[in-house]
Parts: structure tokens; C-alpha cells; sequence
């Protein structure tokens, strides 16, 4: 409401310069509706006497020709150069009479050109309540300057457009163009003006005087309006169609993406057009009749599976199941009898802003289902989770739950954090923190295997090298799954060798459990550091090996007995020789 209104202002202020004094008559008056104006003057010592004289000439017509009053325009003067000196407020002179005295009255300062701290005084000090301000009306500044500002104007101006400050930058004789410019609202064809001379002032307006009140710009002029142009007295702004928002320039217009705002419900795939959208499916997955939700198609029973005892079909993909008692093997499809080995098992899981709280339940049930896969006690496998954004937050340690009943109880109660991704933050604090004994990690002279799988859906915002090494050095075996936006190097940096068992990616999260039925975390004794092979010590092999270690033994023995009786009588020699 407050840029419309202004716009109204820019014409009705800047444009009416040529009116050369106060007129008498209510028909002389623009009437643009209420606004708060406050006019920012130079007073600094390259303004010559007579020049600050003129300018005096050029708010009182100015005020001339505005709808004066406290429920109609009130105005501000404030002057500046080395300081800022108010010399009345908006509330202060409720008649332009007043006014126009007060003006008269102003005695330069003659000092610097600090422009920028004039600026933030009247965003700060002007226009505010207690000095006048009036809620939901315009509020104007108008700027007149004669030089180059002695400080910085772009950021303090900023924030005042910011706050809704309309401004316009009337730049006279050595005045700087690109300072008008930095501080002056857009479009600057409206809101900055450059003239010779404070003699040409008067003149000033005198070309736009009859475009300024009860003119229809959208049809006098060229508004460069891409869609709609609206008017208002003195002014006009411009619109655009359904589907489409207003750029920065306040003329062209931009689709909305409806898809990129999440302003849908499609299950799977969003299609936008400007102000709508259409649902699409992904790829193995047919669209319902609601024309949002995806229904996925049998794969088990369309494909070539090859899974040697069970598919098991997921959306838009399957996976092959072995019986109780085997395990999965490398190629994926077919089973094999290996017990699992125990581990200490941390999860970190991006609980960021691009995840979605549907999403996320999503990852909770993926590490239940990677829960659901081990052998979890507190001798056995112990399990601990992290979630991570902007910071890190252990969610339970390793030595907390010691059964997959209370740690998927536990899973399903972790808070969506949302906000950053910070993975190098969280690789840190499991290295540090997560996989130290105090947090539950059995001490590394057992040689309990150690192994972290980080869920990832985007580009982590901090560094991932150095505290992926350090894990990898430490002996922690990493698994790296990503899904949706995950950066696959990232995720090859994250994961231990050989990456085709340590790295996963999908898509969508909707296949996420896929992977976790994939996922190999546990290792078989073989493979794993510091488990020992127990065989039958009735087999025949094992009875050879228990002889040839026995000989072997015994063979040592004597040879240590043999070098100590050889001690013994060097002993013995020396004691006689002595006597």
C-alpha cells in the first residue's frame, strides 16, 4: 500500500517544481491522499547563501501545491552537512503558513556533506511515531543535494527502501550521479533528477507539471509495463496476470513456479506452468485418479528378477530376500549362510531444511530398517544416531538402547531439526565424540569393528575432507547413502573402499528402502578385524594343525632350556675360577 501511494507522491512532489510560490484556491491542489513527507536538505558550505535561498523557494512551492494537514500530507524538514539538525517534525505545523515560517526561518549549518548519517537520522529519528509517523500512510523523503556525500549512502539507503522509505534524490550543479543513483528508489528515471544550476531549479518541473494530477499515465505515457499498468493520481504502478509476480525493476514479470515453492501436493513429480501445476509419476509408477498420488507397477512380476529365492517388489524398483538363517550375497540376488559379526554402528542423519518433515519420517524408518538387520544387545551390536543441520545433536548414544525394540522406539521420536547441512560438523563429532568410550564405543584393543553410515539429501555448506579422512585413519568403515540433491563426490569422499559396497544414491526418497534392505553393515567373521574362527577339534585338519603347533612349541621350549643350562655352567665356571 505504502509504494503505491508513493509513486503518487514522486509526481505530485518532484514534478509540480514549477508552481514558483505558494497559489491560493483549493483547485491548484493535487489531491494524492495522505502521505508523510520529509524534505532532507544540503546545507553544507559549497551551498552558497543565495543557492540555499533558492532551495528555501523550492519546498515552499513545493508545499503549494499539496493537500497540507494533519489527516491529509504532513511534512518534515530536516538539514544537514557535518551533522543533522531537525527543524520541524512531521507532527510539529499542522498549516502550511506554519510551515512555510518554519522554512524561512532554517539557518545553514555550512559545514560537511554527510549524506549516509542523514539518511539513517531520518529513517530512525523522522519517521517514527512519536514524531509523527502515521501507521499504514506513505512515508517520502525527498533528498536535494548539491555535491558528492562525504560517507557511504548505498547501504543506510537500502535499508530505508527497506523499511518502506520512498526516495527521491534531486541532484543540483556539482552533484554526483552515481551517489543520486545509490541512494534514489527505483525505477531511477522516476526518482532521480539532475539539474545545472539552483537557478533552474524554479524551471524544473515545469515539463512534467501537466502530467501530474488527474492525468492517466497508463495511457499519457510510456509506463514499460509487461502486463498491467494501473494508475493513481499523479502516478501509476504496474501489475501482472494470474500466475505471475512483479521483479525487482517494478515493470517485467516472472512466473510463479508453484513447483519450487512447494506449493503442491503431487506424490512424486511436479510439472509447473505460470500459476499452476500438473502431478507426473516417476518411472515404474502409474498416476491415480487423483491425479496426485502414484501408484508403482510389479516389477517382480514384469522382469527378469534373477533374485535365487524371493522379489520383493518397492516403488518403481524391487530387491531379492533370502530365508531365515542367510544372508544376501555381493551379486544381490543370490543367498548364502553367514553369521553377522558385532559392531559399534553410528548413524548420521541430515535433518535440514531441504529434507521435509514427510521426507524425514521417511529416513527414521529407513534406520529401523537398517535396525532390523542386526544382531543388537549390549555384548552384541550397539547402535547409536545423530542427526545434524546447522549444528549437531546426538539423538541417543551407543551405550543407551540394547535392544532394536528400544532403539526403533527411540528413532521414531527424533525431532526434525531443519535449517543447514553441515556434514563436515557431523563426521567431526563422530569421530570426537559418538565413537568414544564414554558415548558407549567398546575400547579399540577388542577390535569391535566401528562403522558410520551417513543420509544425506543435499551439498553439505561446510568442508567434508579432512574429518572424512580422519574417520577412514581411525579404522571406522564408512557408508555413505545420498538421495534427491546428495553430491555423489561428496559421497565417494565420504565412503570407505571399495565404494560399490559403501556408497548408495536414489533419487527419491521414496526408494530409500531399498537400499537399506541392501545395505550390508554387518560383516562376517572372516572379514571382520579380531574375530576368531572356531572349527571342529575333532576334524582331521584340526588335529594336524593342533600337533604341528604342539611340536613347534615344545621345540621352542628346549631350545630356551638348552641356553639356560649353557647360562647356568658359565655361572658355575666363574664361581670356581673366583675361589
Amino acid at each position: 500500500m505504502k509504494m503505491s501511494a508513493l509513486c503518487g507522491f514522486v509526481l505530485t512532489t518532484l514534478l509540480v517544481l514549477a508552481s514558483a510560490r505558494p497559489k491560493a484556491g483549493p483547485e491548484q491542489k493535487c489531491k494524492s491522499g495522505p502521505m508523510d513527507l520529509v524534505f532532507l536538505i544540503d546545507s553544507s558550505r559549497s551551498v552558497r547563501p543565495h543557492e540555499f535561498e533558492t532551495m528555501r523557494k523550492f519546498m515552499i512551492d513545493i508545499l503549494g501545491t499539496l493537500d497540507i494537514g494533519l489527516n491529509a500530507t504532513r511534512v518534515g524538514v530536516v538539514q544537514y552537512s557535518s551533522q543533522v539538525r531537525s527543524e520541524f517534525s512531521l507532527k510539529t505545523h499542522p498549516r502550511l503558513d506554519a510551515m512555510v515560517k518554519g522554512i524561512n526561518e532554517i539557518i545553514p549549518l555550512a559545514q560537511g556533506t554527510m549524506t549516509g548519517l542523514a539518511i539513517k537520522y531520518v529513517m530512525n529519528a523522522a519517521f517514527i511515531h512519536e514524531e509523527g509517523d502515521r501507521p499504514k500512510v506513505p512515508n517520502v523523503a525527498v533528498i536535494v543535494t548539491d555535491g558528492r556525500p562525504q560517507d557511504r549512502v548505498s547501504e543506510v539507503a537500502a535499508e530505508a527502501r527497506g523499511k518502506g522509505i520512498e526516495i527521491y534524490a534531486v541532484g543540483v550543479a556539482r552533484a554526483d550521479m552515481a551517489s543520486l543513483r545509490a541512494m534514489a528508489s527505483p525505477p531511477f528515471e522516476d526518482h532521480v533528477f539532475l539539474v545545472e544550476s539552483f537557478d533552474l531549479i524554479h524551471q524544473f518541473g515545469l515539463q512534467f507539471q501537466d502530467k501530474l494530477c488527474g492525468i492517466d499515465l497508463c495511457l499519457a505515457s510510456e509506463h514499460s509495463c509487461e502486463h498491467i499498468c494501473e494508475s493513481s493520481p499523479g502516478s501509476f504502478h504496474c501489475l501482472c496476470l494470474p500466475g505471475y509476480t512483479l521483479r525487482e525493476d517494478g515493470k517485467t514479470c516472472a512466473a510463479i513456479d508453484m513447483c519450487a515453492e512447494g506449493k503442491h501436493d503431487c506424490e512424486q513429480i511436479c510439472i509447473s506452468t505460470p500459476g499452476v501445476f500438473t502431478c507426473d509419476c516417476n518411472e515404474g509408477f502409474k498416476l491415480d485418479e487423483d491425479k496426485k498420488t502414484c501408484t508403482n507397477t510389479d516389477l517382480c512380476g514384469s522382469v527378469q528378477h534373477g533374485c535365487e529365492h524371493q522379489c520383493v517388489s518397492t516403488p518403481g524398483s524391487f530387491y531379492c530376500d533370502c530365508p531365515e538363517g542367510q544372508l544376501l550375497q555381493e551379486d544381490g540376488r543370490s543367498c548364502g549362510s553367514c553369521k553377522s559379526a558385532n559392531i559399534d554402528l553410528v548413524l548420521l542423519i541430515d535433518g535440514s531444511k531441504s529434507v521435509r518433515p514427510q521426507n524425514f519420517e521417511l529416513v527414521k524408518k529407513f534406520v529401523n530398517q537398517v535396525v532390523d538387520s542386526l544382531d543388537v544387545s549390549a555384548q552384541g551390536t550397539r547402535v547409536g544416531l545423530v542427526q545434524y543441520s546447522s549444528r549437531v545433536r546426538t539423538e541417543f548414544p551407543l551405550n543407551r538402547h540394547h535392544t532394536a525394540d528400544e532403539i526403533k522406539a527411540a528413532v521414531m521420536k527424533v525431532d526434525y531439526m531443519e535449517k543447514g547441512t553441515m556434514t563436515g560438523l557431523a563426521l567431526k563429532h563422530m569421530l570426537e565424540t559418538s565413537f568414544s568410550e564414554a558415548e558407549g564405543a567398546r575400547p579399540a584393543g577388542r577390535n569391535i569393528p566401528r562403522v558410520g553410515l551417513v543420509f544425506t539429501d543435499g551439498r553439505s555448506q561446510d568442508d567434508i575432507t579432512e574429518f572424512a579422512k580422519k574417520a577412514k585413519e581411525a579404522g571406522i568403515t564408512m557408508y555413505a547413502v545420498g538421495v534427491g540433491k546428495a553430491v555423489e563426490d561428496e559421497l565417494r569422499e565420504i565412503a570407505s573402499q571399495p565404494l560399490e559396497k559403501h556408497f548408495y544414491y536414489t533419487t527419491d526418497f521414496s526408494a530409500i528402502s531399498t537400499i537399506a534392505e541392501n545395505l550390508k553393515l554387518n560383516v562376517c567373521p572372516a572379514e571382520s578385524q579380531g574375530e576368531i574362527e572356531v572349527k571342529d577339534p575333532c576334524a582331521c585338519e584340526s588335529l594336524v594343525e593342533f600337533q604341528q603347533a604342539t611340536m613347534s612349541s615344545l621345540e621352542h621350549l628346549t631350545s630356551k632350556l638348552s641356553a639356560m643350562t649353557a647360562r647356568l655352567e658359565q655361572l658355575q665356571n666363574q664361581l670356581l675360577s673366583r675361589k
